[in-house]
């Protein structure tokens, strides 16, 4: 199948994720089975299957920035597009990293320098004011112009040091409220069942479904 674009879409393909982090997209895909019984992993690609051109992220809120791929790959593919932008937004930071999380040390996607420098920033900050949460804005958007946005957060405390072997970004370091372990000490299952991800894609699962029996 060839997009409006002229992108190139895999045989099966009914739903695109506007990532090329193969690890959003196994996250992704495990939030969304329960919501969508019987539908085939291989109908939901990532961004990096269909090679399709990344837009300029230019809004200032993770809400403006979801809908910016999210548009811009459904109009590429055809194909009902979902996306989400998500980040950290530390208290004592004035909601820093915020939509700059991915890129906080200055090469997007480093997330060891990433952590290094959000830590060194926090190091005389003591444990009574290391507050912050993830924040997600999921976006749905159709070929036909239908757009839906929800949004989820995850509250908790920041670590003194990362801990933890699963998960990516920031998760080594927030400890969930009413939780001891970061986010990376949960295994897969725990941490979609709390997380700022897995809230705001459970949110826009109904919306899916509507779009993929359309």
């Amino acid at each position: 199948m060839t997009g409006r674009s002229g992108v190139v879409v895999p045989p099966g393909a009914r739903l695109v994720l506007a990532t090329h982090n193969a690890h959003k997209v196994g996250e992704l895909r495990a939030i969304l089975a329960p919501a969508l019984p019987g539908l085939d992993a291989a109908a939901v690609v990532g961004a990096g299957d269909v090679h399709a051109p990344e837009p300029v992220e230019d809004g200032v809120t993770f809400e403006e920035n979801a809908l910016i791929k999210a548009r811009a790959l459904a109009a590429a593919t055809g194909l009902p597009a979902v996306a989400d932008d998500s980040g950290l937004s530390v208290d004592v930071l004035g909601g820093a990293p915020g939509i700059f999380s991915a890129r906080w040390a200055g090469r997007h996607g480093d997330d060891a320098a990433n952590l290094a420098l959000l830590l060194a920033q926090l190091a005389d900050v003591g444990p009574a004011h290391r507050g912050a949460r993830f924040v997600c804005a999921a976006a749905l958007v159709t070929p036909d112009g239908a757009e839906h946005v929800t949004v989820g957060t995850l509250e908790g405390t920041l670590a003194a040091a990362p801990r933890g072997a699963h998960g990516f970004g920031y998760d080594p370091v927030l400890v969930p409220l009413g939780d001891t372990r970061t986010c990376a000490e949960l295994t897969g299952e725990q941490k979609n069942a709390i997380s700022h991800r897995g809230q705001a894609f459970r949110a826009l699962a109904p919306h899916l479904v509507a779009a993929l029996r359309a």
